[in-house]
């Protein structure tokens, strides 16, 4: 969905005074969601006295059924959790990993060179899925209901099915070109004659009902043992795919520390690698922090331009240091520091864009003493939720595992397929990033906390690939440099810049007046789609709760009580 606001920053201040974007606001608890059903389901978890590891865990296993384009048990993610008591947040990542006889070279041919969607449409594609492991393990240590409480609506949605919003359809029309190539895929999602189902109807599942009554009933080794593992390894031999039993029976989700930094006083925690979206959103607001963002204005040229100056400079780090901890060493104390930001920024020229052929990753080892969609939740107790999971592309590889009723991810091809060689997002990896047997692969995803005086404060994040990163820092920034309320935050345009392509993508609602200044200081602006679908929320020291649901999805929704 393309937001459509008035251009200028006239337009920009009415936005702000006269705050033509509405948040939700709530007492007790509140969930957005990308999906009204899942939203409602997780609500009624609250309500019934869960908290919000409860109701997270509830929405992602919903999102799976009624979101099968980015939610998904076939896939994997991050999830941050922190206390209401104050106490250390906590990160949980369940990647997906590389099976087991995964190569550095898989993707390529006889003379070294990436062979075209290898990586992307194909068995190979696909790690071991994270999703069921992680959501288990979360309520395993944070939740208060059982994962039979927790699955039960997600079953009820699958085998009672729901009615299909347009988004749905529209999605099933514009992906059929890849997804009808696979029988069980187009079996599953398509109705008998090929067509796809039309708004209004009622779509059922009902191997993805038995599927995830499998884990219902087994807990987490009725997904990664038993007739589901058999399944998928089933799937993968017919068609010469990578994972066994044994990468299945093998997978672990691991706990973490979030990456920490700070920006004008706000406590700032996000995902720490094998994701890149903590460590740079520290990282450009290090940068930024050393300039008066509120003074440029929301959306100025001078806003626009140190943001993307800040951008620049730290994707360009991420394609050289990124990756798995568990098999590299990231500098992440030196990527995250104040010191090499205020260095990095003095290599900013205020008036002229720096070419990316003149940026290279820089050297943060002195400071060293890494289609998605994404629910943020808050409980009556101050508890907080972000969670980011993902199969990569919309519908992931296309695949579906056939008795399985669930696509499979194609997150492999967010590994260096070869280093130096861009991935589907135009991202550049290096070494730290190749295919190794286990690892996991480098990914964007950002669920993010903002602490203020020790208190959760603002939950957010967002679905996007290479984006990701940057719609959440401008969140971010909207609220705390802009004093934006959360739903105008979500709701405005937005930039990103990514080093490579050397470019500045922008939304609709950006001046003119502001485009023809930046082009004059040397950027190349290019307008796109929308970009991201953020759900926030915004809790006050009373309490009281705002949701901001982000209309660039037609089915996204914030609720609370």
């Amino acid at each position: 969905m393309m937001l459509l606001i008035g251009s200028g920053q006239a337009a920009g201040q009415a936005i702000l005074e006269g705050e033509r974007f509405h948040p939700v606001t709530a007492s007790q608890g509140m969930v957005a969601t990308s999906h009204t059903l899942a939203t409602e389901v997780a609500l009624e978890v609250l309500k019934k006295g869960g908290n919000a590891v409860d109701a997270a865990v509830t929405a992602g296993f919903a999102l799976a059924v009624t979101q099968p384009r980015s939610g998904n048990i076939g896939g994997g993610g991050f999830m941050l959790v922190s206390p209401g008591d104050g106490s250390a947040p906590e990160a949980i990542d369940y990647r997906e990993k590389a099976p087991a006889a995964a190569t550095e070279t898989m993707f390529q041919d006889d003379a070294g060179n990436v062979v075209p969607n290898r990586s992307r449409f194909t068995h190979l594609a696909a790690g071991v899925p994270g999703t069921v492991a992680g959501l288990a393990l979360a309520l395993e240590r944070h939740g208060t209901i059982s994962l039979q409480q927790a699955l039960a609506p997600a079953i009820k949605l699958a085998r009672e099915g729901f009615i299909v919003p347009r988004r749905f359809t529209e999605g099933l029309e514009e992906a059929r070109g890849r997804l009808e190539r696979w029988p069980a895929t187009l079996s599953t999602f398509y109705k008998p004659d090929g067509s796809a189902w039309q708004p209004g109807e009622r779509f059922r599942q009902p191997e993805l009902a038995a599927t995830l009554q499998r884990i219902s009933d087994q807990g987490v080794k009725g997904f990664y043992e038993g007739e589901t593992a058999r399944l998928i390894a089933a799937e993968m031999e017919r068609h010469g795919g990578l994972i066994t039993l044994e990468d299945l029976k093998n997978y672990e989700p691991e706990v973490r520390q979030p990456v920490h930094g700070t920006y004008r006083g706000y406590d700032i925690y996000s995902m720490s690698p094998p994701s890149s979206g903590g460590t740079h959103i520290v990282q450009i607001l290090n940068i930024l922090e050393g300039y008066p963002m509120a003074e440029f204005g929301h959306n100025s040229a001078d806003g626009i331009h140190h943001m993307a100056e800040a951008m620049k400079l730290a994707y360009a780090d991420r394609s050289k240091y990124l990756g798995d901890t568990d098999y590299v060493e990231v500098p992440l104390l030196g990527l995250t520091s104040k010191a090499y930001a205020e260095s990095l920024r003095k290599g900013i020229d205020p008036q002229r864009a720096t070419p990316a052929s003149e940026i290279g990753p820089g050297d943060p080892t002195p400071w060293e003493s890494p289609e998605t969609t994404h629910f943020s939740v808050v409980d009556k107790w101050g508890n907080a939720v972000s969670n980011t999971y993902t199969i990569n592309f919309s519908y992931g590889s296309g695949i579906t595992v056939q008795g399985a009723g669930f696509l499979l991810n194609n997150e492999m091809d967010d590994f260096s397929a070869k280093p130096g060689v861009p991935n589907a997002y135009g991202l550049i990896g290096g070494e730290a990033n190749k295919v190794e047997p286990g690892k996991r692969m480098l990914s964007s995803m950002s669920p993010t906390i903002v602490r203020k005086n020790g208190q959760n404060w603002l939950v957010t994040g967002s679905p996007g690939g290479s984006r990701i990163i940057t719609t959440t820092l401008q969140v971010i920034l909207n609220v705390i440099d802009h004093g934006m309320n959360i739903q105008t935050a979500v709701s405005v345009p937005r930039i990103h810049h990514q080093w490579l392509p050397d470019e500045i993508r922008i939304e609709q609602g950006i001046s003119p007046d502001t485009v023809r200044i930046l082009e004059e200081r040397g950027h190349t602006v290019v307008g796109g789609s929308a970009m991201g679908a953020i759900q926030s929320i915004l809790r006050e020291e009373d309490g009281t709760l705002h949701g901001g649901a982000d209309p660039r999805r037609s089915t996204s929704s914030a609720m609370g009580y």
